[in-house]
Order: structure tokens, then C-alpha cells, then sequence
């Protein structure tokens, strides 16, 4: 598959938007991409963390956004009414979100993916955020996607724990390499 046309149909003009233009170019990001239709990846998480639940958010919008904004104020813009999210729980509370985006069709494959991934501080290296980006992929391939793909990220080794592919890396004057053709 030709990862950069795919990123190119998902992300129109990219890389001619300001904030983009305007990262350090020293900052490289990663693409990474699941094949939701075969089988998942076997792969090997910490224990699923005890009295942490895992679904979709239904409560109410604001406190979605202030959990966002303890994390990422920037991300807040991203979280709105009618969009679809995914979030890990302590009871009643929110320990740490995503949203499930719907990214469209490409050659004839429908490819979602989380995003805005984050995990409140108190409740970060307990193995949460990643129990969590699982279940939402696994949501995404129950729901019929074919692809999950994980957009503008520089943490690509904590989603290849889950069986992501890096695909395409970047920075702010555009694709740098084919990152599945650097192995």
C-alpha cells in the first residue's frame, strides 16, 4: 500500500497548515497503521489495572474536556459535542481518553483511529493508557473499520507495543521517509 498517498488522502495540504509549518524541523513524527482485518496482534500488557473500566464516553462534554485539559490544553479544541470518545474509568471518573475518529474510505478501506490519547497524571504508569488504546482498537474492529491509523505522534515505540506499524515518519517540511521500508 502506498502509506504516503493514504496519509496524503486522510490529511489534505497537511503540511501547508501554519501550526505545522511552524514545528522545529528537528521534531520528527511518526504515522503508524493496524490491519484490523486480520487477527489481532498477540501482544504482552502490564496486568489490567484493577477497579479501571474501559468504553465509550457518553457523560457530560465538560468533564471530558477538563480531563483533556489536565492533560493538554491545546487538545480541549479537539473534543466536541457529536464526536465519538473512548475513555478508561475509576468508577465515575475519568483516568484517561481518546477520541475514536472516523477518518473516511481509502480504496475502498475505512480507516479510523484514536487520537488525542492521554491518561490524567495521577493515574499514568499502571499500564492504563495502553489497556486502553488496545480496547479502542479492538471497538474500531468490532465496528467494521478495516484500518486504525495512529496520526502525528512522536511516541511510535509505545504504540508498536500494541501491534502499530510505524509507516510514514515527518516533520514540519513534510515526509522524511518510509518508515516500513527502513527495517
Amino acid at each position: 500500500m502506498d502509506y504516503t498517498e493514504l496519509f496524503n488522502s486522510l490529511h489534505p495540504d497537511f503540511f501547508k497548515e501554519e501550526g505545522i509549518r511552524a514545528l522545529s524541523g528537528d521534531w520528527v513524527f511518526t504515522e503508524l497503521v493496524m490491519d484490523l482485518r486480520e487477527a489481532p496482534p498477540s501482544v504482552t500488557l502490564p496486568e489490567r489495572p484493577n477497579g479501571i473500566s474501559f468504553g465509550e464516553y457518553h457523560g457530560e462534554l465538560a468533564a471530558l474536556q477538563n480531563a483533556v485539559r489536565s492533560v493538554d490544553e491545546d487538545w480541549v479544541q479537539y473534543f466536541n459535542e457529536g464526536e465519538r470518545f473512548y475513555c478508561a474509568f475509576e468508577g465515575e471518573r475519568i483516568a484517561a481518553f481518546c477520541s475514536l475518529a472516523d477518518m473516511g474510505q481509502f480504496q475502498g478501506l475505512h480507516i479510523g483511529g484514536p487520537g488525542c490519547v492521554g491518561t490524567i497524571p495521577e493515574f499514568r504508569r499502571r499500564g492504563i493508557g495502553l489497556e486502553m488504546v488496545r480496547s479502542a482498537t479492538e471497538t474500531l474492529r468490532q465496528d467494521g473499520f478495516d484500518l486504525s491509523w495512529i496520526h502525528y505522534t512522536h511516541l511510535a515505540n509505545w504504540y508498536m507495543k500494541l501491534g502499530y506499524k510505524p509507516v510514514l515518519n515527518w516533520n514540519s517540511g513534510g515526509i522524511i521517509s518510509d518508515a516500513e521500508n527502513e527495517k
